[in-house]
């Protein structure tokens, strides 16, 4: 049950002490797109998310980690002007390796930040990252993502009744 647990858990991207994973020796962090930056049904990033990209990479390396596929994710790496990673749910170990290698980093240097417990935190806690939760922006979410939100549910039931972890109970 503790693997379904984050590191860090907060309202939004926006709501992250960035300077303090700094600190704590974070040099990349890696970022979900659908529903952690954007709402799924976004083409473009807002002026506020290219503002914060834009910061971030004065201090550290901003990466998009996502499921999504490649044509999904391309708009938002040519607007943002960063490196992404697409389709990684079926060989996560081996993309995070790939981003260690390319990026030099310990694997105590990385950062991944989602919405989706079940999935991303889980693995990134299995490999040994420093994960972040936030809360997903938008409802809409597709057919497999909706299957896994109620499987995530009761895990949150479980890990709520043995005052593990609890939805809206937020820490750094």
């Amino acid at each position: 049950m503790e693997n379904y647990i984050p590191d860090i858990y907060q309202k939004s991207i926006y709501s992250i002490n960035y300077d303090n994973l700094i600190k704590r020796g974070i040099k990349c962090i890696l970022f979900d797109l659908d529903n952690t930056l954007v709402p799924p049904n976004s083409k473009e990033p807002n002026k506020k998310l290219q503002e914060l990209i834009e910061d971030l990479k004065t201090k550290l390396s901003p990466v998009i980690f996502s499921n999504s596929s490649e044509k999904r994710i391309k708009p938002f790496l040519e607007q943002l002007k960063m490196d992404g990673y697409s389709s990684v749910d079926k060989v996560f170990e081996q993309k995070i390796e790939q981003i260690l290698i390319n990026y030099n980093l310990k694997i105590n240097e990385l950062a991944l930040i989602s919405d989706k417990m079940l999935t991303e935190i889980y693995l990134g806690n299995n490999v040994g990252i420093t994960t972040i939760l936030v809360n997903s922006i938008s409802k809409n979410e597709g057919l497999k993502v909706q299957l896994s939100k109620l499987k995530e549910k009761k895990i949150l039931k479980k890990l709520r009744d043995r005052d593990l972890f609890l939805v809206g109970r937020y820490y750094e």
